[in-house]
Order: C-alpha cells, then structure tokens, then sequence
C-alpha cells in the first residue's frame, strides 16, 4: 500500500524544506500518522551547521525523533487503529552483548531516528506518515494531550540521567544548566524524591522555567555566589551538568561533596586545566548518561498520570509548513525553550 506523506527533510547547512514523498506499506510493524513533534537540540545542529559532531548530512534526511502519532494499521494485536502511541526512536540491533545484557542504549548498531550516523542516514519522524517496528510504539490512553506525550523522549533522557546518580530520595541535588534536558532533570529529581535542588545558569528564562519544575534556589551562573557550596568538600550529594560547558564541570566538581556523584548529561568539547585532583581527592564518581532504556515507557507513564507537568517548557507551536520558521525561532534561546511542530 503506497501513501504520499509530506516530510521535514535536511540537505546541508540552512537547507531545510518541506517534500513530497510516498512510503510502501506491506503489513509489517506500525503505520502511524505522526499528529505531533518536539524539535530537539540535535534538529538544530542539523539545520544550523550541516552536521552533528564528525556526523555531515550527505543525502536528504527527515529530521525529528520526539513523536506521537495514532495507529493506522500494525501487524500486532496490542495496537488497534486509531490507538494513540509515543514512538520510541530507538531502534537497538537485539543481538549484540549490550542488547542482551539490557543496556540497549549501548547498542553497537543502534538506528536511531533522524541520523547522519549511518549512509544511508536514518530517517527521522516529522513526516505525515511513518513506519516503524511494532516494539517502538508505547501505547497511551486517548484521552491524554498529544501536546503533553510529546515530552516522553527528552522526559526519558532526564530519568535515565537520575537513574545514573543511583537512589536520590532524600538528596541534596545540584543541576548546572537548565535549558529542556536540565529542567527535565529537575522535575525527575524531584519526583524521585530529592531534598533539595538548587540550579544555575546563565539565562534568567531558563532559571524562571527550573524553578517552574520544582527547583528550591536558582543561582546566575555567572555572578552567583557558590561559596558556600564549596565549603568542606562540597555540599551536593549529586551534581548533573547538563551544560557540558567546561565552567559548568568545573563548578559541579566544586560544589559536590566528598564521594558524591557527577552525572554528565551535557556534550561539549574539551575541558581545558581539567582539575584533575579534585576528582581524586575527593573521590567523585562522575559518570556518563547517554540517552535511555527503560525510561522510555516510564517517560510515557508519568506523563499519563501527571507525576511531572513539562508544560512550562512549551514555548511555541508550528503547523509542518512552517517548518524552516519554528528552527529559526527554536534557535533563539532567549524566547524558546520547547517548540512543537504539529501535522
């Protein structure tokens, strides 16, 4: 069954459109109607430089892997026509040790949605229609906003970051940098039963927004006082850097106490003067998040039952003709936080 779909292509740097395509469906895994879509940090880089990374687009690719649709036809029982479902853009090999051992995330062959990884590159999501694997679509009651599910993806990258840090109940948290992740970070936290979070960052918007989240203090990053957080090894049972800013690492491993934890969220490139004997002294873990596994459906749970609200971080929505003017205005971190695009 051949289907025309309008999808949101990247051929290079600020070269972005809106083009007619057709897809075959024959039966296997999920024909969904994308209704709506998140444009995240990894869209933007795409549009503004033609790359993210060592990654260069080199043929037309559909961007956008925070989605939600409604089932059009599925070679599985569990997803009826017309069934709303979150997609999870993870599409992991199965086989390799990570797969078997549960770490999907780590997959050596994972096809994630709207990447330059691979060429061909692997087509993203915002698009009339798509087809995916029967396992990515995570069923949702009807009845909950589109416009709210749309947050499950970035929302699973926040709790899978909380889950690095270990058990956080009862916690002092510290999270440098709120932009979306950050703020998401905030409200896993604090659903995971943190004591007290306190934020930093440069944008006065930004801290406006984590303290809509359920941060406890905000703090400039810039012309903050963070002294007392120094004080005797640190204050912060957990730090998470969500910047990836070398200032911002620098500050998390200042302000985490001794044998605290580091959880790096935020890319970035090199850190210069890495103060390399604060970590060892003061034994810090810091370890990695990179993206999820389970987190996923939980991401699509809480946001069902209303254990966190991510709606303050919405700032803006576009029909799919307006694709190239939702990245412009998406780019400009002074006004925009999330943007949704909507088909």
């Amino acid at each position: 069954m051949k289907i025309e779909t309008k999808s949101c292509v990247v051929t290079g740097k600020k070269d972005v459109a809106v083009i007619n395509q057709q897809i075959d469906y024959q039966g296997q895994g999920t024909l969904v109607k994308i209704t709506r879509g998140g444009i995240c940090g990894s869209d933007l880089h795409y549009y503004e430089h033609g790359q993210v990374g060592d990654f260069k687009v080199r043929e037309a690719m559909i961007l956008g892997h925070e989605v939600v649709g409604v089932v059009e036809q599925s070679d599985t029982p569990r997803l009826k026509p017309g069934q709303k479902v979150a997609l999870n853009p993870s599409k992991p090999c199965k086989t390799c040790k990570y797969c078997l051992s549960g770490d999907e995330n780590q997959c050596t062959t994972m096809k994630f949605f709207g990447s330059a990884m691979y060429f061909p590159h692997i087509n993203g999501a915002f698009t009339g229609y798509k087809i995916v694997d029967s396992d990515q679509c995570i069923a949702y009651d009807n009845q909950v906003s589109d416009q709210l599910m749309v947050f499950a993806e970035p929302l699973a990258v926040a709790i899978h970051a909380v889950n690095q840090a270990g058990d956080i109940n009862g916690k002092k948290v510290f999270v440098s940098g709120v932009g979306p992740i950050g703020s998401l970070i905030v409200a896993a936290a604090k659903a995971k039963g943190a004591a007290e979070i306190v934020c930093a960052d440069l944008s006065e918007r930004c801290l406006s927004l984590a303290k809509s989240m359920g941060a406890d203090t905000t703090i400039d990053a810039a012309n903050g006082d963070f002294s007392s957080y120094q004080e005797q090894k640190g204050y912060f049972d957990v730090s998470f850097d969500a910047s990836g800013h070398h200032t911002s690492i620098r500050r998390c491993l200042e302000v985490t106490r001794a044998r605290g934890t580091l959880v790096q969220v935020g890319m970035g490139g090199a850190v210069p003067d890495f103060p390399m004997m604060m970590l060892i002294a003061k034994e810090i873990s810091w370890v990695g998040s990179f993206r999820f596994t389970e987190e996923f459906a939980t991401a699509v749970e809480w946001l069902a039952n209303k254990v966190i609200d991510p709606m303050p971080l919405l700032s803006a929505e576009y029909p799919q003709d307006q694709f190239t003017t939702a990245l412009d205005f998406a780019l400009d971190k002074s006004k925009a936080s999330k943007v949704q695009l909507v088909f």
